[in-house]
């Protein structure tokens, strides 16, 4: 064992005597949700400008990462129950790994080295998190990250990464911060109210309803749900019930979305791809001027660069839409750095069969806006939450219900506006996937970071075996807008039929883009 470990402020090898905390039920339904072809594990990678100190890097985890108890505890099953132990032979290096990438370890070998990874299964023999530290061939570095979504969502997972990052290169390993062990986010072994009421609160007046429109196993669907056995708490139902059952019935009844090669029976091997970014700074100003969201404008983008890739492959769209699951924050206000999943999901249709680019971006703000006073968030996370209660089976139909009516997961990640260091090395480029669950078989990702915004793109390799191509179509699909809003009267943007489809179908000349960005 490094020198160094012993002089942590906790000893993780002394910790076998304490007692074990029961596993969310939320919780429970990610960790039973791995399938060989879908991992359940959330990927990201972290670009470094220079070298990163290997040994630096290890200790700064170890100071940092593991004050999360967490991150040193085992996922095992006893009892018809799962439990967070912790882990008597914890050992660092299991977890922190120097990787080689083979020649000539550019961004096309990263990319492969990361598809392996989101194949590759955490040891559920140990803690479920892994480090992969690799050099290339530029002189930098890039870090690998995998960890385990039933540790916790995406939010949560972003705030341990970044606690520990620095907003200065020679930041103490440690961080300054108090040496102790953190247990937020642990569930005693008789598992308090707080979960099962949040869900209760949603579903309770809905169980008939549930049962007749989702049809996952007639009464089993009640009796696993167990959520009448309080009638004193029944008195705010009715404030909810009547949206949350509308919302029950609008997702159960909820037609297939449009057949396309990104859906299909995946297999395990994945592709990953990412683009270069695109700065902020033009993409607010696109989004003012046109009146939509930051959001809007990348998911606009998104939905073109997805809808551009299967014309040039030579399929007939119509007026189709796929369908994408987005994971929507359900943590209250202080409660960010808490680990554990506390988000829900909403099917978001993106309008891959809009060729105009302005009524695409318009018609993506309307489906965003309707989607703001959903409760469909709440009864996903409810959903999941009864899945982890239910026996193995009983969750599967539930996962087969909602994934079989989707195309992707996407995910919208606002990160530091400001460079951001990491055991002293300044990270250049951020990119994070969450899992595709179920038959799901893309993955999209977007990250902003220090004034840019980056794309990344996980595939399975039955759907789409060359996902660069999508990602490096992004920013032409931006630049159609930008085009559009440099070019045409400010009168005709409001009108997306005035605008013709031959000029948004060309790339912006680069004298415009100068205009715009006041690049050289």
């Amino acid at each position: 064992m490094p020198c160094y470990y012993m002089a942590l402020p906790f000893n993780p090898g002394a910790h076998t005597m304490t007692s074990r905390q029961r596993i969310s039920h939320v919780d429970t339904a990610w960790l039973r949700m791995d399938r060989p072809e879908n991992l359940m594990q959330i990927l990201g990678v972290m670009v470094f400008k220079g070298r990163v100190d290997a040994e630096r890097l290890k200790r700064t985890i170890a100071w940092r990462m593991l004050r999360y108890q967490r991150f040193r505890q085992i996922a095992t099953e006893d009892s018809d129950a799962w439990w967070w132990v912790d882990d008597p032979d914890f050992d660092i290096d299991v977890h922190v790994r120097h990787s080689f990438l083979p020649a000539p370890r550019g961004k096309h070998e990263l990319q492969k080295f990361v598809a392996e990874m989101a194949s590759t299964p955490l040891n559920p023999a140990r803690p479920r998190w892994e480090f992969n530290l690799l050099e290339t061939a530029d002189g930098n570095s890039a870090l690998v990250v995998r960890i385990h979504h039933a540790i916790g969502d995406g939010i949560a997972l972003l705030g341990v990464i970044q606690s520990l990052t620095d907003d200065r290169a020679e930041a103490p390993e440690d961080g300054g911060l108090p040496a102790t062990s953190r247990a937020s986010s642990q569930t005693p072994e008789h598992e308090g109210d707080q979960d099962d009421a949040f869900w209760r609160l949603v579903l309770e007046p809905l169980t008939d309803i549930a049962s007749a429109s989702i049809r996952v196993g007639g009464h089993l669907w009640g009796q696993y749900l167990g959520l009448r056995n309080d009638p004193a708490r029944l008195r705010d139902y009715a404030r909810v019930a009547s949206a949350v059952a509308q919302e029950v019935s609008q997702l159960a009844l909820m037609p297939n979305d449009t057949p396309t090669r990104y859906k299909g029976k995946p297999g395990t091997v994945k592709r990953v791809a990412w683009s270069e970014p695109l700065l902020l700074s033009d993409i607010k100003a696109v989004g003012k001027a046109l009146g939509c969201s930051v959001n809007d404008t990348l998911l606009a983008s998104v939905a073109g660069a997805l809808r551009s890739y299967l014309v040039a492959k030579g399929d007939h769209l119509g007026s189709g839409a796929i369908r994408a699951m987005v994971p929507v924050n359900l943590r209250p206000p202080g409660e960010i750095d808490d680990l554990g999943n506390r988000f829900g999901l909403v099917a978001l249709e993106l309008p891959i069969g809009i060729a105009n680019p302005l009524a695409r971006l318009y018609a993506t703000r309307a489906r965003m806006a309707a989607l703001k006073g959903s409760y469909q968030a709440m009864l996903t996370f409810s959903i999941l939450g009864a899945a982890g209660m239910a026996p193995k089976f009983v969750e599967d139909q539930i996962l087969n219900l909602l994934t079989s009516k989707t195309t992707a997961v996407m995910t919208n990640v606002p990160g530091f506006q400001q460079p951001r260091y990491f055991a002293g090395s300044e990270i250049d480029q951020q990119m994070v996937w969450v899992p595709q669950a179920g038959d799901i078989g893309m993955g999209v990702s977007i990250l902003s970071y220090n004034g840019r915004v980056q794309f990344g793109l996980i595939t399975d390799r039955n759907m789409v075996d060359d996902p660069e191509q999508i990602v490096n179509r992004l920013a032409v699909e931006f630049d159609k807008l930008l085009w559009l809003l440099l070019l045409e009267p400010w009168d005709r943007l409001s009108d997306p039929d005035a605008v013709a489809d031959d000029l948004a179908g060309q790339p912006p000349p680069r004298a415009a883009k100068r205009r715009m960005t006041g690049a050289p």
